[in-house]
């Protein structure tokens, strides 16, 4: 069985938090600015949140699990902390022990 690979490309272009939602820049900042107003520009320097769908799809690609701007945050998993970690294994091991 191949591996399971991220996009790389799609990585590089958005970032994701810590939530699990994805942010990204908007279309159209980069070229003719020229001819866009300062009003207009000044929008579109500003990154955005990206709709569910399209994390929906973006999470396909990279093989994470993410979650949109309506989803609960119980929509993604958590790791635990190293305390929770280590707590988590004295159990196992007085587990064994008994």
């Amino acid at each position: 069985m191949p591996k399971v690979k991220t996009h790389k490309g799609l990585l590089k272009r958005v970032k994701i938090s810590k939530t699990g939602k994805v942010n990204h820049n908007k279309a159209g900042y980069k070229h003719l600015r020229s001819a866009k107003s300062a009003k207009r520009k000044l929008r579109l320097r500003g990154g955005s949140l990206m709709s569910t769908p399209d994390a929906k799809r973006v999470s396909k690609i990279l093989f994470m699990r993410l979650r949109g701007r309506d989803q609960p945050r119980s929509a993604i998993r958590r790791s635990p902390t190293p305390a929770e970690k280590k707590a988590s294994r004295e159990a196992a091991k007085k587990k064994v022990a008994a």
